[in-house]
Formats: structure tokens, C-alpha cells, sequence
């Protein structure tokens, strides 16, 4: 009998995607990432602060530019975000990262599709940098495959499709690096994990890996990681023909390869605070989706 959640009892939902539903389908043939992830663009990331930035802003930012590739670092200074925008237009960038931050702490992230948008604003919690994670790793330079989790409403459809536009379509299965968004009650955990590749390893095997850890991550905030395989003696004895009193038997000593899992950092946990139309715009833009203290009348209803 399969156990009562939170998750598997939570309150209908009509915007919740159907395999069949042909107008969802329609729509991302026309909607505003549909030139990148059908690689017809590359994407191009411009990564910037907010005006007040901290100590630990600089060092998060450098551990993205880390994880997103073709992702680059411009000083925000005094321009205004508006300005921003047409800069990166015109040097053909195809979505802008800010990073806000309050009490020397990063708290927020805005991400701004380009050229038409949309605007998704996130709060960011539980950072932790990757020098702060015992025994952590370092990140190589392979294109990552994205994961993306959960993300089971119309609503939830669409920020899947703005993160999954931050990234190349055409990952580097070698390098056997997955970067994995995974959705669990409105709350966005990332992961980054690396298997360092070995001959033997089949994809297939691969495959099971990657469904066990997306298993395993459920319960985690944002985390890097990468698997490293050793080798290990086992100890086992090989006895011929019959037991004698005073026989010893001989014991050989065999290897086998074991995988230990490597985190690589940074760990930090997104949540949804709203989503705009079009490009960033506090006077006259209009909303497509706003949390309100309101909307959160029990803890079975999610929106992602």
C-alpha cells in the first residue's frame, strides 16, 4: 500500500500538464524559448549584481559562471537594469542573472529571458559555497545534461522551460556531468553532479545512476557533486580438492572498483516569487503569476 504524502494528496489542480494536451504542445512551438531549445541559438548568458554587492555575492557568482556554460561576468556599477537589458540585447545575449543580495548575504535571483522575457524573480535560501563543503570537488568543463523534476502545472511548465533555456541543448554525455532542478512543494533544490568516466561504464548503467540519484535528492537543497571511483583489495580464499588438517588455503587478493559521491558545490534552495511578462519592469509590467500570503490556505496546495 502505498503511503499518504503531502506530495501524492495534494489539492486538485486543472492547470496540472496532461500527456495529451495538444493546445501545451501548440504553445511551446511559439512561445519565447522555442528558437534555443530547438537549437537555433545558442544561449548566452549575462551574469550581474545588484548595485549594493557583498563578500559572498563575487564568490557565488564565480561557482554559476562555474556551472552554466558560456555564461559571463559583467560589474553592474551604476547602471540602471534597464540599460542592462538593451546592452545585452544588442551584444545578443539570450537571458540576464541577477544576483540580489541583503546583509552582505545572497537572498534573491532574477532571471530576464531575452530579448521578449519573461522576468521570474526567486528567493534564494540556505547557500552554502563550495568552500565550505568538506571534502568538496571541482567542477570540470563538460556541457551539462539538465534534469528537470516535477514541474507538473502549466505554471511550473513554463519556469522548466526558462531554466532549461539557461543551458545548451546538446550536453556532453562523456563528461558525465547532470545538473538537476528538482521541484518538491513549490521549493527548487539544485544539484550539479559529475561521474568521472570509465570505459566500462555502459550507458545503461549510467542511466540507472542517474535515476537513483534523482531518487536521493529529493530530500536535499542545491547541491555539485561528482562520483569518484576507487579501486579496493578483497581478501577470499580458493581451496582445491579436499580439506586436509594442516592444509592452508590460499587466499587471493582481487579488486573491485567502488563510486563514492563528490560534492562540488555551491548548495542553495529557489522559490518562486513571481513571474513577469516580458522584460524586468516595476512600473508598467504585467504580472502572469504573484505569490501572495493569501494563496497559501493549506499545505497540500502547490502551484509547480
Amino acid at each position: 500500500m502505498t503511503p499518504r504524502t503531502i506530495e501524492n494528496t495534494r489539492e486538485p489542480d486543472e492547470t496540472v500538464c496532461r500527456p495529451d494536451d495538444d493546445e501545451l504542445f501548440a504553445g511551446n512551438d511559439a512561445d519565447e524559448f522555442s528558437s534555443i531549445l530547438k537549437q537555433g541559438c545558442a544561449p548566452k548568458i549575462l551574469i550581474t549584481t545588484c548595485r549594493f554587492n557583498s563578500s559572498r555575492g563575487p564568490a557565488f557568482i564565480s561557482e554559476l559562471l562555474s556551472v552554466i556554460p558560456n555564461s559571463h561576468y559583467y560589474k553592474r556599477g551604476t547602471y540602471d537594469l534597464k540599460k542592462i537589458i538593451e546592452y545585452a540585447k544588442k551584444k545578443d545575449f539570450t537571458s540576464i542573472i541577477v544576483v540580489h543580495t541583503n546583509r552582505r548575504e545572497p537572498d534573491a535571483l532574477l532571471i530576464i529571458g531575452l530579448p521578449d522575457g519573461p522576468t521570474a524573480h526567486f528567493k534564494l535560501s540556505k547557500l552554502v559555497l563550495r568552500k565550505d563543503i568538506k571534502n568538496h570537488g571541482n567542477p570540470t568543463g563538460h556541457i551539462p545534461e539538465l534534469v528537470l523534476n516535477n514541474f507538473a502545472t502549466r505554471l511550473g511548465h513554463r519556469v522548466g522551460r526558462l531554466i532549461q533555456s539557461l543551458f545548451p541543448q546538446s550536453p556532453e554525455f562523456r563528461g558525465r556531468r547532470v545538473v538537476t532542478f528538482h521541484n518538491q512543494r513549490d521549493f527548487i533544490f539544485f544539484r550539479h553532479h559529475r561521474c568521472v568516466p570509465l570505459e566500462f561504464i555502459s550507458c545503461y548503467m549510467w542511466t540507472i545512476l542517474c535515476s537513483y540519484l534523482t531518487s536521493i535528492m529529493k530530500a536535499f537543497c542545491y547541491y555539485e557533486c561528482r562520483y569518484i571511483f576507487e579501486t579496493k583489495e578483497s581478501k577470499g580464499s580458493d581451496a582445491n580438492g579436499k580439506k586436509a588438517k594442516d592444509a592452508k588455503s590460499e587466499k587471493t587478493s582481487q579488486q573491485k572498483v567502488i563510486t563514492r559521491l563528490q560534492e562540488c558545490g555551491p548548495r542553495f534552495t529557489l522559490k518562486l516569487v513571481s513571474l513577469q511578462h516580458g522584460t524586468f519592469d516595476t512600473k508598467g509590467g504585467e504580472f502572469e503569476w504573484v505569490h501572495k500570503p493569501e494563496m497559501d490556505t493549506s499545505r497540500r496546495r502547490f502551484f509547480l
